[in-house]
């Protein structure tokens, strides 16, 4: 399985057009465009990045969307780990109690 993540482009950032400026949750990044280029890219497009290769076009709408669910595997993700770290140091759970 891999993960792709959806970045807006800012700006080209090389004269062969193979490199661009993205930005990614709020962070720019440079990635290839080679592998998409034949689809007529330009700033303001989004793309749908793997390890600094944008691999696919998306309509803002796709990008959006998949944006939102990995934010919301994170809000998920951050849950569990505090429900878990509470659950860990709560003195009065007998799984955890010490017992010295």
């Amino acid at each position: 399985m891999c993960l792709g993540i959806a970045g807006q482009i800012i700006e080209f950032v090389s004269a062969s057009t193979d490199l661009v400026r993205v930005n990614v949750f709020g962070a720019e990044r440079v990635i290839n465009v080679g592998l998409v280029a034949n689809e007529g890219l330009s700033p303001g497009d989004w793309v749908l990045i793997h390890v600094g290769f944008a691999i696919a076009k998306m309509d803002e709408g796709e990008a959006k969307a998949s944006m939102a669910f990995l934010q919301g595997m994170g809000e998920a993700f951050t849950a569990e780990m505090a429900a878990a770290w509470d659950e860990e140091n709560d003195e009065t759970n007998p799984k955890t109690k010490n017992e010295s």
